[in-house]
């Protein structure tokens, strides 16, 4: 509405050749602003030469004054053509709309036109200083439609329930500043970032000593203090900040207005705890877990369920739309040792479900009779054919065996209160000749010794996609996958969260998707979120006594064995009920297994001990957990409701007069930029170290400041 209110106040006027257009604006204080487009013929008019730049006579910026410069320029271009040129646009209606939507879109025109002015001045060291009073218009239109959606945008968030970034905020202030301080440098840094000392301030701009080095680079010695100067001297107005203060060789130091954190807090009150504003709802799919049919889950699995389970949360949390994928290993040659064996074992298993009891040791007999027994590894082959085949019996065999595996998973979900959907490499089985086809078709197959193979220009290893027998391999299928992914599903982001071992695997894949032309990085984000092992306390990887992979339920059962033993040292077990106690040891055994796996850097090992994750001081799920039950033991202590709390927000400011209010306001609203910087970075331990430091900034509060009145009549 206000982009059409200015468009209203503007008298507007065309000229224009064949491709050159220029349109005049003159805004409501007398400004003229003058934005060059560079267009195709425009109909009806017939071609006419553009005008050599040094024919261009300086004159005034007015509609006759340019066009008798062009036409004393270029005598093809008559008045009747400048005339039908007049027609044309009166013909095409309304233009307030339209130009609407060229306002919106000015920032990619002043590229455009950047573009054209250095283009016009390499080819014919044209250097017109109307031509150059154009360009600084056009910055300075910039800058004001920057404040423009400034303006917009404060008002959406000043009716808006959701949390404000300041963070955010202050980047587009310092944006604003630096752009107008500097406007011919191009894509100049950006850097706000909570300050690391406080004392100094809240958040600090360390924009001044890159660009320094960038200016270095054309050639122009400026320090970081001057250029940091020149920063705050540029700063608008805006109800965020009280004053800044520029230390060191050109540290910018900000200080928050109180009011302006007061009011935040006060609409956080109000509206409750709210995602921040989604600008556009995103389809997201992040396939995680993935464990093999036929397989127990081991804790090699614990990282990746937890940490995609949390990513799945974070993201709708923020209001995407969330698929969950379980790409489990649920086809191959495996299964035709497993349905052979299954066979010989419990041959009447079409009319009676086989007990099979313990899946592992199941597959192991299968394996040793596989190795040991060729005309056993003859039949598997032949029932690997016959599977792939899709004969009813040996499809209601994988079934029975994916079914056994399928229980085993759940009991492991449940624990952690993982929702997923499974959808292994079975489903993808019959996408994958198609796959193959179309690689075919663009002349992106190689043949290496009988192998068909893409082979991507930026990455050392191929993918096979035909073994020279002719199968499918996991390369086709995570083609196949993706592919479904980004078609069918019309995913905007994919996310893969397997061990680090893969990372290589994903990126020749995400590559070979990139070369067919399957996605563009620009507009679908397509990633893989590597982590690294879980290591005993000797520092080697996690194994039993007997050197065996650790079973993840045998880990979860342990965890609650060790929950409860702690909920007994601490007498919980004389003041909880039976059914109290046992939902309080599967909280504190599951929330300090998830917490401990995901207050470690994903990308990092990290050492598994439950002495560690249950102990009840420092970064830990049980100290959390102790900080939370003394906020809610103060809740109760008050005995005053949230809805009385609200009402009172209503008419009273909150008031930070103590330091310790002071910080913890501060990190509360924090919030917000804790979940932008996981969502840039999939790095989960930010939101725990977050977490850590304003429970910890709540428990220096509270030994500061009464929460509750001693005596309200006093």
């Amino acid at each position: 509405c206000l982009l059409q209110d200015l468009m209203r106040l503007c008298d507007l006027r065309v000229i224009g050749g064949n491709i050159l257009l220029i349109i005049i604006i003159t805004t409501p204080d007398g400004e003229i602003v003058v934005i060059i487009y560079m267009t195709q013929a425009l109909s009806p008019m017939d071609s006419s030469p553009l005008p050599r730049p040094g024919d261009l006579k300086a004159g005034p910026m007015t509609r006759d004054g340019l066009a008798a410069n062009i036409i004393t320029s270029t005598p093809e271009l008559t008045e009747e053509k400048l005339k039908a040129l007049d027609h044309f646009f009166l013909d095409m209606g309304d233009p307030v709309a339209e130009y609407t939507t060229r306002l919106q879109n000015q920032e990619k025109e002043i590229e455009c036109l950047r573009a054209v002015v250095e283009s016009l001045k390499n080819e014919t060291a044209f250097t017109s200083p109307a031509l150059e009073e154009l360009r600084e218009e056009n910055v300075r239109l910039k800058y004001r439609l920057n404040i423009l959606k400034r303006s917009i945008q404060e008002n959406s968030c000043s009716n808006s329930k959701s949390m404000t970034n300041i963070n955010q905020r202050l980047q587009e202030i310092f944006g604003c500043a630096i752009s107008v301080a500097y406007p011919d440098l191009e894509d100049p840094p950006l850097s706000v970032a909570p300050n690391q000392q406080p004392k100094f301030g809240d958040y600090q701009c360390n924009s001044a000593m890159a660009m320094s080095q960038m200016m270095k680079g054309k050639g122009l010695k400026v320090s970081p203090r001057e250029i940091a100067e020149k920063i705050t001297q540029n700063i608008p107005d805006n109800e965020l900040i009280e004053r800044t203060e520029i230390a060191g060789p050109g540290f910018i130091n900000i200080h928050l207005k109180k009011s302006f954190v007061s009011k935040l807090l006060t609409n956080l009150l109000l509206s409750g705890v709210q995602p921040p504003a989604l600008d556009k709802k995103k389809k997201v799919i992040i396939d995680f877990s993935s464990p093999n049919i036929a397989k127990e889950m081991h804790v090699g699995h614990l990282r990746s369920t937890i940490i995609g389970d949390s990513m799945c949360r974070l993201f709708e949390y923020l209001g995407h739309d969330v698929l969950r994928l379980n790409h489990v290993g649920d086809w191959g040659t495996q299964f035709g040792m497993l349905i052979a064996h299954l066979q010989d074992k419990f041959p009447n298993y079409r009319s009676v479900s086989p007990p099979i009891g313990d899946l592992q040791a199941f597959y192991k007999e299968s394996k040793k009779r596989f190795d040991e027994d060729e005309e056993f590894k003859k039949r598997a082959y032949q029932c690997v054919v016959r599977l792939q085949s899709k004969e009813p019996d040996f499809i209601k065999a994988w079934n029975l065996i994916c079914d056994v595996s399928r229980k085993e998973f759940q009991r492991v979900y449940d624990c952690l209160g993982i929702r997923i959907l499974e959808r292994g490499e079975s489903y993808y089985q019959d996408m994958m000749t198609e796959v193959v086809k179309e690689f075919e078709n663009k002349g992106l197959v190689q043949i290496d010794e009988g192998r068909k193979i893409v082979f991507p220009p930026d990455q050392s290893i191929p993918l096979t996609v035909v073994k020279s027998d002719g199968g499918y391999t996991y390369d086709t299928s995570d083609l196949a996958a993706i592919r479904q992914r980004l078609f069918a599903e019309k995913a905007d982001v994919i996310i893969y969260v397997t061990d680090s071992g893969q990372a290589m695997h994903f990126q020749v894949v995400f590559s070979a998707a990139r070369l067919i032309g399957w996605y563009d990085p620009d507009v679908t984000r397509v990633e893989h979120a590597g982590f690294g092992v879980v290591l005993g306390e000797d520092k080697k990887k996690f194994k039993t006594r007997s050197g065996d992979t650790v079973r993840l339920m045998d880990l979860l059962e342990e965890g609650l064995k060790r929950s409860m033993d702690k909920l007994k040292e601490k007498e919980r077990d004389k003041v909880l009920t039976p059914e109290e106690l046992i939902k309080a040891q599967r909280a504190v055994a599951f929330g300090c297994i998830k917490y401990a796996d995901l207050s470690h850097n994903r990308i990092n090992d990290y050492v598994f001990s439950f002495d560690k994750m249950l102990d009840d001081r420092g970064n830990t799920a049980a100290y959390l957990l102790y900080a939370f039950t003394r906020i809610r033991s103060i809740a109760r202590l008050a005995n005053i409701e949230e809805a009385a709390l609200r009402k009172a927000a209503e008419t009273c400011e909150i008031v930070l007069e103590h330091e310790k209010e002071w910080k913890l306001g501060k990190c509360i609203l924090r919030f917000p930029e804790i979940l932008q910087k996981i969502l840039d970075d999939l790095l989960l331990h930010t939101l725990c170290d977050y977490l850590y430091e304003l429970a910890t900034t709540f428990t220096e509060f509270y030994d500061s400041c009464y929460c509750v009145e001693k005596d309200r009549q006093t």
